[in-house]
């Protein structure tokens, strides 16, 4: 994938240097996180829970979640801030759309935990067996990268940051959303 079509998740907003370091990492190392890749994407997904232009010109997927279809976006939350500043989504495969991240910082952070994430209807969760557990191939490369770049230091607690990314903006987030999508 060229930086321009990766480029084109974003609608207007300049590409942050962080989406760019990273689109040139995984160009280099392509197994750093299990289930996350970036990605072109043109919003089918995003579509089946409502083609509204207003809702999708505010939702930015980018990129593969896990290995069954998830998908991590951006959601613009109004407030104009940088692309960078936003929160992260995850819309899952079988239903469920969470914050799960409070800035893209904050998702590179859960990639180091190496293991793809669970989204249902109700939350979005890690967990690792750690009887069953193979670090990816590239991970180590992934975490000193990290913690070189953006002086980020790997995690061993996911889910707190996903805690306290919903404490800031679960309510704004479903609020808005349930303009578009009422359930079923």
């Amino acid at each position: 994938m060229e930086l321009e079509e990766f480029k084109s998740n974003f609608n207007s907003y300049e590409l942050a240097s962080e989406f760019i370091k990273l689109k040139y990492f995984q160009d280099d190392y392509s197994g750093y996180s299990q289930g996350f890749f970036l990605l072109a994407d043109d919003k089918i997904g995003v579509k089946t829970w409502s083609e509204n232009k207003d809702f999708l010109d505010r939702l930015m997927p980018f990129a593969q979640a896990n290995g069954t279809g998830s998908t991590y976006g951006i959601w613009n939350d109004g407030t104009n801030r940088k692309l960078n500043e936003l929160p992260v989504i995850v819309f899952g495969d079988e239903g469920g759309v969470h914050i799960v991240a409070e800035n893209i910082l904050q998702l590179m952070q859960l990639l180091t935990f190496d293991i793809e994430i669970v989204v249902d209807f109700d939350k979005a969760f890690f967990c690792k067996d750690e009887d069953d557990y193979e670090e990816s191939d590239d991970g180590l490369v992934y975490k000193n990268w990290l913690k070189e770049n953006f002086n980020l230091d790997p995690t061993s607690e996911p889910n707190e940051i996903i805690a306290n990314a919903q404490r800031k903006y679960k309510v704004k987030f479903d609020t808005w959303f349930g303009q578009y999508y009422k359930g079923e």
